[in-house]
């Protein structure tokens, strides 16, 4: 299979764009944190970062429906939020998985994406308030992920949802969350997915990647980061070598859904994503990879401060409406 790989205009890796560059001389100009992020608690972390991701967004865009329900989990209740556009049942589903380290982030800090991802690909969404670490380390979320996605498939019918049009992704973290889950399921044959949405996912626990080298300082997501996220997640390190917390050590990456994986020039996690790209084209798995090299990490969950934010959402609404009508035909 060959891979669809689309960069931005120009040749070689572009400079940094100027307003992403202006963001970051702010948040650098902004009073410093005094202790390594180690030391941080994890709800004083979530208290740094939480609030600033959801003032990155433009306003929010309306849909028909917004409803929030607790879901059967593996071990008790899963919250869901689910946003519904125009249209009539049924509805296609993306199922959405937030980033932010499998430890920040929530179902207020992404409703950005999921509004815009919901109208764009004429989808339900339902995003998914996974178990986040430290408090539950790997693989709590891994398995909340699978069970809400398995939920959405099996009350398709109650939900105004196809159950053969039914999609999984998410950002960073949750992009490595979407890309489990697409393999989990394949190999259970339960649910089947029309596409993988994997926004500069996690797939790989490595550090020593060219992006970090080039990119694990200064650009916002920094290599300390990865590494305290890493920490709190994984119940010990030999948990980094499990296809569950990287996905692109599966040996076998045949038979997976197509995929659209979206990366930024200027974030430590552009290599491991865009291998991850090659890595299933070569296994014959249809892949668009698009590049915004200009960009950084957080991009995605950055309109109201970068355009390149809604160009990649627009980018990902049309590829998930492409493969929900695909399914249908």
């Amino acid at each position: 299979m060959k891979m669809q790989r689309r960069f931005r205009p120009g040749s070689g890796k572009r400079a940094l764009d100027a307003k992403a560059r202006a963001f970051l001389d702010e948040a650098a100009a902004q009073a410093p944190v005094s202790d390594p992020l180690d030391r941080i608690p994890a709800p004083a972390l979530r208290e740094m970062f939480n609030p600033p991701v959801r003032e990155w967004e433009r306003p929010l865009a309306p849909v028909a429906r917004v409803e929030d329900l607790r879901i059967p989990g593996p071990a008790g209740e899963i919250p869901v939020r689910i946003y519904t556009p125009e249209g009539e049942p049924p509805f296609p589903a993306l199922v959405y998985f937030h980033g932010g380290g499998w430890v920040l982030c929530d179902l207020d800090t992404h409703e950005g994406p999921c509004r815009d991802l919901a109208n764009l690909a004429g989808s339900k969404v339902v995003a998914v308030d996974y178990r986040l670490a430290p408090e539950h380390r790997f693989p709590a979320a891994v398995e909340d992920c699978l069970a809400a996605t398995r939920w959405v498939a099996r009350e398709a019918a109650a939900l105004g949802v196809d159950p053969l049009r039914v999609a999984a992704g998410g950002d960073s973290a949750g992009g490595n969350l979407a890309a489990v889950v697409a393999q989990l399921a394949r190999d259970a044959g339960d649910p089947g997915l029309v596409l993988q949405l994997l926004v500069y996912p996690v797939t790989n626990y490595d550090f020593s990647t060219a992006s970090y080298r080039e990119n694990g300082e200064n650009y916002f997501l920094t290599t300390e980061m990865m590494r305290v996220f890493f920490g709190h997640y994984l119940r010990t390190e030999a948990d980094g070598a499990d296809p569950r917390v990287s996905p692109l050590r599966a040996k076998d990456l045949s038979g997976l859904p197509p995929a659209l994986v979206i990366t930024a020039g200027y974030d430590p996690l552009r290599d491991e994503g865009a291998e991850y790209a090659a890595r299933l084209a070569e296994a014959g798995v249809e892949v668009v990879h698009l590049d915004f090299e200009e960009m950084i990490h957080p991009f995605f969950s950055m309109t109201g401060v970068l355009e390149q934010a809604l160009e990649a959402r627009q980018a990902a609404g049309l590829r998930l409406r492409a493969a929900f009508e695909r399914a249908r035909a």
